[in-house]
């Protein structure tokens, strides 16, 4: 186990002999047993990131380090890494013991019963010891996948990174993988590096996640700074599905302005605006309220789509030409066409620099830990007649 940095990070690829930034600049440090997932759309550089870190691929211009040393010279094989790819990479003449123990026998002097210890020691961990004389064939996708980080735990390596694992899952597999891997994680204690596009799998794996568009890099923080603190409006949209909700609006004289708002703003946060005069407002759609009737704060919508998910519903409404979602009550519902206000509280509300992007104004957030009472469990002790 041993912490990395990834110090002002720049790959630029040659591509018909003009540059193609692939990575911009990047800094990340991590923790010695910390979980990191990199997560943004395609192409925005997490996965050049950790190839390089790998060393499958080499860096322009930084540093890698790995335990304080820089490996930026080092092979693959010397960094004293695994990892786990997209399409676990498995022999599939090779039986389950012998894909796990392949790296072992190829890299280490153990011996044979050495070898194999390990690899069942491993694999009772896994959950996949009876499998381990079965082929991949013989498997299912689950099954493999369980493989393939066997294989790269079984090394015991200081970092541990993983290529969009999951990616081959049916969804019910990929929810069940995704909470094996970060128990397995924890009980290992192994610094994890985790590349998806999934923006659930960030929020939901990560101690920490590093947001990247177009090569750099927009937020590093914990999942929750990255929902409720948002950096910019990119990381706004990106984290949290359904997406957050924009307004494009005019800063006029203490009110937000445009076709369907006049809002006014309260002291304290027209001081946060600064000398902006164009700005976006931005509210989750768990932040919005149906109201009774329109007011100051609220606009009024065109229900479109009405999505049930059994305990809330995504009431899908258009404003002025603009798609807007809310989130109500499972057992609330609208036909389509019906009108609606929809209030914009201020305490929910963030605000961002229209021509930059960046955050001037997030709501305050206090986190709530679930108490302890007399009763172990935390939640009140349980009475009988």
């Amino acid at each position: 186990m041993a912490d990395l940095h990834i110090e002002n990070l720049t790959k630029v690829y040659n591509v018909h002999s003009d540059p193609v930034v692939g990575v911009d600049d990047v800094n990340i440090e991590l923790d010695e047993g910390n979980f990191l997932v990199l997560v943004g759309p395609s192409g925005c550089g997490k996965s050049t990131t950790l190839r390089t870190v790998a060393g499958l691929e080499s860096a322009t211009e930084g540093n890698i380090r790995i335990g304080g040393e820089v490996v930026n010279n080092q092979k693959p094989k010397d960094r004293d890494i695994a990892m786990v790819f997209q399409n676990y990479a498995l022999y599939p003449h090779m039986t389950a013991r012998q894909n796990m123990g392949f790296g072992l026998k190829m890299m280490t002097d153990l011996s044979k019963s050495e070898v194999d210890e390990r690899v069942e020691d491993v694999a009772e961990t896994m959950g996949i010891r009876d499998l381990l004389e079965d082929k991949p064939d013989e498997l299912s996708g689950g099954q493999q996948q369980r493989v393939a980080l066997g294989r790269a735990i079984v090394r015991e390596p200081q970092v541990f990174l993983l290529d969009e694992p999951l990616s081959n899952l049916d969804a019910k597999l990929r929810a069940h993988m995704r909470t094996e891997i970060k128990e397995l994680q924890q009980k290992l204690d192994i610094t994890t590096v985790y590349v998806t596009h999934d923006q659930t799998e960030a929020m939901t794996m990560g101690d920490k996640i590093a947001v990247l568009n177009n090569g750099e890099l927009q937020q590093l923080g914990s999942p929750l700074e990255c929902y409720h603190q948002p950096a910019n409006r990119f990381v706004a949209g990106f984290i949290g599905e359904p997406s957050m909700n924009f307004f494009d609006v005019e800063y006029e004289g203490g009110r937000l302005v445009n076709e369907s708002l006049d809002y006014p703003l309260s002291d304290s946060l027209q001081s946060d605006i600064g000398n902006a005069d164009r700005l976006v407002l931005g509210i989750r759609p768990e932040d919005a309220v149906v109201a009774n009737a329109p007011d100051d704060h609220s606009v009024v919508g065109s229900v479109t789509v009405v999505e049930p998910l059994g305990s809330v519903n995504y009431v899908h409404t258009d404003v002025e030409g603009e798609e807007q979602i809310i989130e109500v009550d499972g057992n609330q519902y609208a036909d389509e066409g019906q009108r609606i206000a929809i209030r914009l509280p201020e305490e929910n509300i963030h605000l961002f620099d229209a021509d930059t992007g960046d955050a001037l104004h997030n709501p305050d957030v206090t986190d709530e830990t679930i108490g302890h009472s007399e009763f172990e469990g935390g939640f009140g002790e349980a009475t009988s007649d």
